[in-house]
């Protein structure tokens, strides 16, 4: 690079202000080593698609699995009879729960009882499949009968259950037959004859 002194000429002056301008020098946006990704947005249309193949496998896989599983008592229950359908599906596991619930009692009641056995009282099986249980112990639960919250407190006047003591005031301007109403929807009110 030619300093500029006095000798300088028109040439020698540009080619400097050519060799020092940034604008000359090529700048490319994208890195000439960029490539784009490989993996692509899929549409909708694409992701259901797949979803439904998937689901499809899926069945397929659990209809075939039959062939290798062995069956579940006499044979006609099992792994493989499930059908893939949720609604028809839920009432053949029903069945399966009553079936395996009629082997344990017949079990039971073949069996001496013990603790394991429970007891021989030829009782089903409680699981989480069947809602056949005991009644609860647990005290039942008061809730206030303006707001709906639960209620830890009841007028003794009126007998209506409330929540605190911004409820107790409206509880206290309640008239006799708005006090029967809220007792008649909860189903503790008097009726006399």
């Amino acid at each position: 690079m030619a300093p500029i002194t006095s000798a300088s000429n028109e040439e020698t002056h540009a080619a400097l202000l050519n060799q020092l301008d940034m604008q000359s020098i090529p700048k490319p946006f994208r890195n000439p080593n960029w490539k784009p990704p490989q993996r692509r947005n899929k549409n909708l249309k694409q992701i259901l698609s797949e979803a439904s193949r998937a689901q499809q496998s899926i069945i397929n896989t659990q209809q075939n699995s039959g062939a290798t599983t062995p069956a579940v008592g006499d044979g006609t229950t099992g792994p493989a009879s499930l059908n893939p359908n949720p609604a028809q599906g839920s009432q053949d596991l029903s069945r399966l729960v009553l079936d395996k619930n009629n082997t344990n009692l017949q079990a039971t009641q073949l069996a001496p009882p013990t603790a394991v056995t429970g007891g021989g009282l030829g009782a089903p099986s409680v699981t989480y499949t069947s809602i056949q249980a005991p009644p609860s112990l647990k005290p039942k639960q008061k809730y206030c009968d303006i707001t709906g919250l639960p209620s830890k407190y009841t007028d003794p006047k009126t007998g209506l259950q409330y929540y605190n003591a911004e409820i107790y005031q409206i509880v206290r301007g309640l008239g006799t037959a708005q006090v029967q109403e809220f007792l008649a929807i909860r189903g503790a009110n008097t009726v006399l004859k």
